[in-house]
């Protein structure tokens, strides 16, 4: 069992946490908050959900007509 001191620990937390881009604690994000989400934050959320969904959606058309253009050339 390796020991380290706590200077050396919040070091390597430290580091851990900015090569791996942690931003919150993994333990709070394993269960359910009891926390309230505001209706602002809701509708935040769902525009955030349209908004990626339509740029998904968008990328797989491209790719598709990409694929059906390279196709038919061949075709």
């Amino acid at each position: 069992m390796q020991v380290i001191s706590a200077d050396d620990r919040q070091t390597v937390i430290a580091e851990y946490i900015r090569t791996k881009g942690v931003t919150r604690c993994p333990t709070a994000c394993a269960v359910p908050t009891q926390g309230s989400v505001t209706e602002a934050d809701r509708a935040a959320l769902e525009e955030y959900r349209s908004e990626r969904d339509r740029q998904r959606r968008e990328k797989a058309a491209a790719r598709a007509r990409l694929f059906w253009s390279i196709d038919s050339a061949f075709g």
